[in-house]
């Protein structure tokens, strides 16, 4: 079994900072591709950002500058740092994961359970 999970949303005002967490855990033993999504209310989720298994980055046109994404591998956990955030930026953020939990196994894309950040104008 594998579980994700996330931390660190909140609220805070325009022009602040939070950082996102997840943490994988369980049968794990590869992951590829590590990224953040965000859904807004009466939208679609949309890509926030992505790194590789080579921390090659990419970006939502939206947050870059303002938005980093990191991973550190031996703890199996990927991280958004926000930054200069804007009351758009107000959505619930989803980490996804494609990871292969065993050898025999294919790999997956696994979902966390979202948390909420809402920035105030």
């Amino acid at each position: 079994q594998v579980q994700l999970v996330e931390s660190g949303g909140g609220l805070v005002q325009a022009g602040g900072s939070l950082r996102l967490s997840c943490a994988a855990s369980g049968s794990i033993f590869r992951i590829s591709d590590m990224g953040w999504y965000r859904q807004a209310p009466g939208k679609q989720r949309e890509l926030v950002a992505t790194i590789t298994s080579s921390s090659t980055t990419n970006y939502a046109d939206s947050v870059k500058g303002r938005f980093t994404i990191s991973r550190d591998n031996a703890e199996n956990t990927v991280y958004l740092q926000m930054s200069s955030l804007k009351p758009e930026d107000t959505a619930v953020y989803y980490c996804n994961l494609q990871l292969q939990p065993t050898t025999w196994r294919r790999s997956n894309s696994y979902w966390g359970q979202g948390t909420q950040v809402t920035v105030s104008s």
